[in-house]
């Protein structure tokens, strides 16, 4: 068998619109809001796209392949399930996350009173230490989908390192 390279990088997005709801989840982390976005799961916007990330990273496709939105077993889904499996999936692989990124696009709600616990929950899901883990948010300064306030953008960047 193939020795695995010491090193994948991976890369991640995901988007979803705002629909009724009070509250959005993100990295885990429910977050009240006067809207909710709208999904197939929780629509937890930066786990999907580091979940993206890490699929990447590893060659195995997207979530929408893992957990097709056609599926009923996945409807409603806690994205901290769908992150866990795909972290199952690094293990059998032999990888280990090194760091991430995880950056969030959004005019609202704004993101960094509650980015502390976003890394802890992060750090639990993937076994790893908050100092491994970056996330951060930004606006678009009132342009496009996002300025509109009509939904959220995530983008996650992933590095593996042979475990």
């Amino acid at each position: 068998m193939r020795q695995p390279p010491p090193f994948r990088i991976g890369q991640g997005v995901d988007v979803h619109r705002f629909t009724s709801g009070d509250h959005v989840m993100l990295c885990g982390v429910k977050i009240p809001h006067t809207q909710a976005l709208l999904a197939h799961s929780d629509g937890d916007v930066a786990l999907h796209a580091l979940c993206d990330a890490l699929l990447g990273a590893m060659a195995l496709g997207d979530i929408g392949r893992h957990f097709p939105d056609n599926d009923p077993a996945w409807r409603g889904v806690d994205s901290r399930v769908l992150l866990r499996h795909v972290v199952g999936l690094m293990h059998k692989q032999g990888y280990a996350i090194a760091n991430l990124d995880v950056t969030i696009l959004a005019e609202r709600p704004r993101i960094t009173p509650w980015v502390l616990a976003m890394q802890q929950v992060l750090a639990e899901d993937l076994l790893i230490a908050v100092d491994q883990i970056s996330v951060k948010a930004t606006t678009t300064e009132k342009l496009g989908f996002v300025g509109r306030e009509e939904g959220i953008t995530a983008l996650a960047s992933v590095l593996l390192c042979v475990g």
